[in-house]
């Protein structure tokens, strides 16, 4: 694999773990409404198991941001090394010829 296809899969799957990072918060909030409107309602079987629901998906959460984290410091330290701005310049160049 060349290095500016590494380089734009590295980006996609940036793109992606950050998607999955705002679906885990939108599901912390989700699950957090619920929580806070069986308070008024007091279903057992919810308020047994939604806090460890919760609790789970906030750690998968801390997991994922970890992950993005570590793979965007990844993808720009490649990004840098590899000159991938000249690459895409000189790929441009060669796309005219």
């Amino acid at each position: 694999m060349d290095k500016l296809k590494k380089f734009d899969l590295m980006e996609k799957i940036t793109r992606e773990l950050e998607d999955v990072r705002h679906s885990q918060q939108a599901v912390l909030e989700k699950i957090g409404k619920i929580e806070v409107d069986n308070i008024e309602l007091g279903d057992k079987v919810i308020e047994n198991k939604i806090p460890d629901i919760y609790q789970r998906t906030a750690e998968n959460a801390d997991a994922i941001k970890e992950i993005l984290e570590s793979f965007q410091q990844k993808t720009e330290e490649f990004g840098e090394k590899n000159n991938v701005d000249k690459l895409r310049e000189q790929e441009a160049i060669n796309n005219l010829k």
